[in-house]
């Protein structure tokens, strides 16, 4: 059985109340606010006050790694006992950045922790975790199939005492959000090197430099994800300073490895959140509404797509929990089998399950009125998230068999 620990238990009960007090009744505000809004990757009013009441409750920067508990005031958690937190953010999509837990400035926080210079870190990471500013992570090319991270193409030169990068950008997550004031960049430093993992380097640019230019926002089944948003970015001759390398010359590659693991863990830890969610929303429709003279609820059907959307998030669910307790206990590089099992299964799961309970709502589920849609494009872009569900399950398969068949 597995038991979270005290400081787990207290923050979860705490961030219950929190969701029920300030999140679920600001949702339609948060919609209102959006939609009003002249810019709409500007910041809310309403995600400032949040953000407040959030840093007076103790809810704040609660992804933070027990290993680098100087950086937040609860002292860190382990992966699993951060699951059930990023569980419960996860019911509402916006609302992970309340506390400072979104996707990506979570993953970039980790980077700057392991691989910042304290230079580095006193200029970006600590803004970041006052939430002062946000950031991107800009891996993914228009050009290539990113799903070969060994494919970037985008060019960095050194010239002097300055890094000059060339090429483009695309789906770069926080890019639209005017707080976003720093991007992480990987593109090639040594492309002729024959060893293809060396060949990338990642480089800390700022939003305001010359020669970096937004060319247009993106949107996935046409959600803009305002006002984080996505975007595809054109670098050219884009000039920093040569101590904005990250860890080294030819150390992207293992940057990346070590940020995309607990990135694709916190992912699929808030898709069980709107995963069960949901279903909640759908057991509540089912008793609400009367079809063929009988409620919903009485149908064998909707019992049937009740009962398996409940069984699945209960797989999922333990599926991440024992990937977090082997994270915890061996690393995230003896851990690679979970986390591809965890990162392939999850998403597909939860959209399958957010399709029953939109199913359940009729036309409704398909709106705005609900969470559903919003949450079934999040679980569907997902499975190109961090790598395609594909690159993972031929690699999981060779390391199954390798382990089975020697």
């Amino acid at each position: 059985m597995f038991e979270f620990s005290d400081k787990s238990i207290q923050l979860q009960n705490k961030l219950l109340r929190f969701m029920d007090d300030h999140i679920y009744p600001n949702e339609k505000n948060y919609a209102q606010q959006l939609h009003q809004a002249d810019n709409r990757f500007a910041a809310l009013p309403l995600m400032d006050e949040l953000k407040d009441k959030a840093q007076s409750a103790g809810l704040w920067n609660l992804f933070v790694p027990e290993e680098h508990a100087v950086f937040c005031d609860h002292g860190g958690l382990s992966f699993f006992d951060y699951a059930p937190l990023a569980e419960i953010m996860g019911r509402v999509i916006w609302c992970p950045e309340v506390f400072n837990c979104n996707a990506p400035d979570t993953g970039n926080m980790e980077v700057l922790m392991n691989f910042a210079t304290p230079e580095q870190q006193e200029q970006w990471l600590k803004p970041l975790l006052a939430g002062e500013i946000r950031s991107s992570y800009a891996m993914t090319e228009p050009q290539v199939a990113s799903s070969d991270a060994t494919n970037v193409e985008l060019s960095i030169v050194k010239d002097d005492n300055q890094w000059v990068l060339n090429g483009r950008k695309w789906f770069i997550t926080n890019a639209m959000y005017e707080r976003t004031k720093i991007f992480i960049v990987m593109g090639k430093s040594d492309p002729e090197n024959p060893n293809r993992h060396l060949q990338q380097t990642q480089i800390l640019v700022p939003k305001n430099t010359p020669g970096l230019e937004i060319v247009r926002p993106l949107t996935t089944l046409g959600y803009d994800d305002a006002p984080i948003g996505h975007a595809e970015l054109l670098f050219n001759n884009v000039r920093v300073p040569i101590d904005n390398v990250l860890l080294g010359e030819g150390c992207g590659f293992e940057i990346a490895q070590s940020r995309l693991g607990p990135g694709r863990m916190h992912h699929c830890m808030r898709l069980i959140g709107a995963a069960q969610r949901s279903l909640e929303l759908a057991c509540k429709r089912a008793t609400s509404r009367t079809t063929f003279g009988r409620p919903l609820s009485k149908h064998q059907s909707v019992r049937e797509d009740v009962s398996k959307s409940f069984s699945e998030i209960e797989m999922a669910r333990l599926l991440v929990l024992k990937t977090c307790k082997k994270i915890d206990n061996e690393g995230v590089p003896a851990s690679v089998d979970m986390i591809a099992a965890t990162k392939t299964t999850i998403p597909l799961l939860v959209q399958h399950v957010i399709d029953r309970c939109m199913q359940l709502h009729g036309a409704g589920g398909l709106t705005e009125d609900y969470m559903m849609a919003e949450a079934f494009n999040y679980a569907r872009w997902c499975r190109q998230a961090d790598g395609p569900d594909q690159v993972h399950q031929m690699a999981l398969g060779k390391l199954i068999i390798d382990r089975y068949s020697t």
